[in-house]
Order: structure tokens, then sequence, then C-alpha cells
């Protein structure tokens, strides 16, 4: 583990996401945002029903504490995807290719304890899995497709103090994120 003063604790707290984060809808939705327009949101995609990450950086850190499970707890939550009607939206991070070969300043972050030959071969399972059940497109086509949905929720956005807090956590997500990576 990275040996980090109180702050940086707590600013890394702010990397992974909060409760609220979490509570969030599954499928795609629509924000209504002031004056009438209207922006389409691709969740990254958790297990249907238990809400449980499936995201790649998660998987992989699962690979190193019981590596038999991370594929069949995957293809768990791809059928839970098919029977919920969720089209998947799997976040990959740049660290999901990198291993502890390539640099131990990015020490702290889960799952950097695995090579980046091990990370290389839970990916391509991973990706092998989604491929065989889904088509695999950009998140660009994805909101396309969301879009043309008339059952897509749709949410109003709060312009208020609310929406500038969370926009400065997620800027300061980014800044912590640039400032590791240029360490």
């Amino acid at each position: 583990t990275a040996k980090l003063n109180e702050e940086e604790r707590e600013q890394r707290k702010a990397l992974f996401g909060t409760v609220r984060d979490g509570l969030r809808p599954v499928k795609p939705f629509r924000w209504r945002l002031d004056g009438g327009a209207h922006l389409v949101e691709i969740p990254v995609t958790t297990m249907p029903l238990f809400k449980l990450p499936i995201h790649v950086s998660y998987l992989l850190y699962l690979s190193r504490l019981a590596k038999p499970l991370a594929l069949p707890y995957f293809q768990l939550a791809l059928k839970l995807c098919r029977l919920t009607g969720t089209g998947p939206s799997l976040l990959l991070h740049p660290l999901d290719f990198l291993g502890r070969d390539d640099t131990q300043a990015l020490s702290f972050f889960p799952g950097m304890n695995l090579s980046s030959e091990e990370k290389l071969e839970t990916v391509g399972r991973v990706l092998d899995a989604l491929a065989s059940q889904f088509a695999i497109v950009n998140v660009e086509r994805h909101a396309e497709a969301a879009s043309l949905s008339s059952s897509l929720p749709t949410l109003r956005w709060n312009s208020g103090p609310q929406a500038a807090m969370h926009e400065q956590e997620s800027q300061a997500r980014a800044d912590l994120l640039a400032e590791d990576l240029h360490e």
C-alpha cells in the first residue's frame, strides 16, 4: 500500500466515487438540462439487481484475490444484464493495461500489484466474454441507440449548489489522477 498522509488518503477516496454515485440508474437515461436541452448519460454498468462493480479494474482486483472467480463473476453479471435488458457499458482505465512491471508510482491503485502480462490475459478474457454476448460499440454509438428509445427515463438536471458541488468533486478526481500520472 502507498504511504499517504491523512489529507492524501481523503483525496484518494474521491477517485472511486461515493455511495450516492452507486445509487444512480444502471441503464442509460436522459438529463433534461436548463433551457430544454437534453444529454444522454451512459452509466458504467454495475451488476444488475446487486449493484456490484463489474468494471475491468474491479475484475483485475478480484482476480488477484481469487483468480478462478473473476471470469465467472463477470459472466454472471452479463447474464443478469441480458435478463434485465441492460446493455453493459464497460469502463476501461489505462491502468487496466499497465502492471507492476511498468511503474511503481501507481502502486496504491487496486490491481497494480499484477504484472502487465497477467492483466492483459484477464482483460482479453473479459472482452472475449463481452463480445460473445453483446455487440461492442463506442460510447457515442451506445448513446445514439439509447436516445432513440421512447422509454428512456428522463431526469431533471439540478443546476443549483448540488450540481456545482458534483462538478467540483469530478474536477478534483480528474486533478488527482493527472497529478499522480505526472509524478
